[in-house]
């Protein structure tokens, strides 16, 4: 090995949902909408003026912000954006975790929060879910460096509902919460309402769910002017042009076509509720989903065979071969036409 090599920094990476290509794939394994992105995206995006892709973006992406904004009753100066909510959390467990402290984060969560707890050199602890996942605020009651939780969590779809969030808060208001919210218009009620109650609480979105832009990579957070103020501080200090013209133009597009995001999300719950009962019919148990996602577990065929079953069939889901997720899938909502042709194959493959 030579010397160099000593002084490279050494991490465990996040590893991503598989992305098969092909015409016949029905991909179900990564969370994205089975939808295509708003009528006002495409306009916008015909529409958009090809001059400035030579220039710089606005490096504060005004534009966006301002939509943003004027969407969630916010001022601008209560808006970070980003490319994609994975950029945002990086950006804010940079920004705020640097007590030297132990944040927390609940242990069977998204599995990108250790990754980047161990790249910045962040001590952390996981706090246990209940043996039905469930997180119980009564944990996160202790000194600590900061907290950050998905609400919906993933893998396992459970929504807590905001007065449980907000005890959270509460309870550590010496320290950043971060409230990750990228399934949160599937289900549950979103915590920027109490951004102006208390200055230490930060919540992150993202348009690569319920706004069915995940290859456009936008992601924002909502908190207080100090906390906002401080991650475009670091921001700034790293990259100023992070979010490209296109994807600014687009997301306030997005934004602006509220009438097909509430459609778009409404046939997702329709699609998730019926997929609920279709898969307790073939002997599948799960969790009371609130996201675009189903968790589930079979009550005699390991998780494995059926996800290899599937994969064989061109059709993919996620599969966690890990302790206390080994036995479960987790599952995105497609169209009907795609749930429809998985539990076709389904039936069939259990039955033999």
């Amino acid at each position: 090995m030579g010397l160099w090599e000593e002084h490279i920094r050494k991490v465990v990476p996040y590893v991503p949902g598989e992305q098969p290509q092909g015409d016949r794939v029905i991909k179900l394994n990564t969370n994205e909408n089975p939808y295509p992105p708003a009528p006002g995206v495409i306009k916008a995006l015909r529409e958009m003026n090809p001059e400035l892709l030579r220039r710089y973006p606005d490096p504060s992406a005004c534009q966006l912000k301002e939509t943003l904004a004027g969407y969630c009753h916010l001022g601008t100066d209560n808006i970070f954006v980003g490319v994609g909510s994975d950029d945002v959390l990086g950006m804010a467990f940079l920004t705020f975790f640097n007590s030297g402290k132990p944040i927390l984060f609940p242990d069977v969560t998204y599995s990108f929060y250790p990754v980047w707890a161990d790249l910045f050199g962040i001590p952390y602890e996981t706090v246990k879910v209940t043996g039905a996942f469930e997180i119980l605020p009564e944990d996160y009651r202790r000194e600590c460096g900061g907290i950050v939780f998905p609400n919906p969590n993933a893998p396992t779809g459970i929504c807590l509902p905001l007065s449980q969030v907000e005890d959270i808060v509460r309870q550590n208001q010496d320290v950043v919460v971060i409230v990750d919210e990228a399934y949160i218009d599937f289900g549950g009620e979103s915590a920027r309402n109490l951004i102006h109650r208390y200055e230490n609480l930060l919540v992150v979105q993202t348009f690569s769910k319920s706004r069915s832009m995940a290859g456009m990579r936008i992601g924002y957070a909502m908190g207080s002017r100090k906390l906002i103020k401080a991650m475009e501080d670091v921001k700034y200090s790293y990259n100023s042009y992070t979010m490209n013209y296109a994807s600014i133009v687009l997301g306030a597009a997005a934004v602006r076509d509220d009438q097909y995001f509430k459609e778009t999300v409404g046939k997702i719950i329709e699609t998730r509720e019926r997929a609920k009962g279709k898969f307790a019919g073939l002997g599948f148990s799960g969790t009371d989903s609130r996201t675009n996602f189903l968790f589930v577990s079979h009550e005699r065929v390991p998780a494995a065979e059926i996800f290899r079953a599937l994969r064989e069939r061109q059709i993919y889901v996620r599969y966690f071969p890990v302790p206390r997720l080994d036995q479960y899938l987790r599952v995105t909502v497609g169209t009907d036409d795609e749930m429809e042709e998985m539990f076709g194959f389904l039936e069939t493959y259990l039955d033999s």
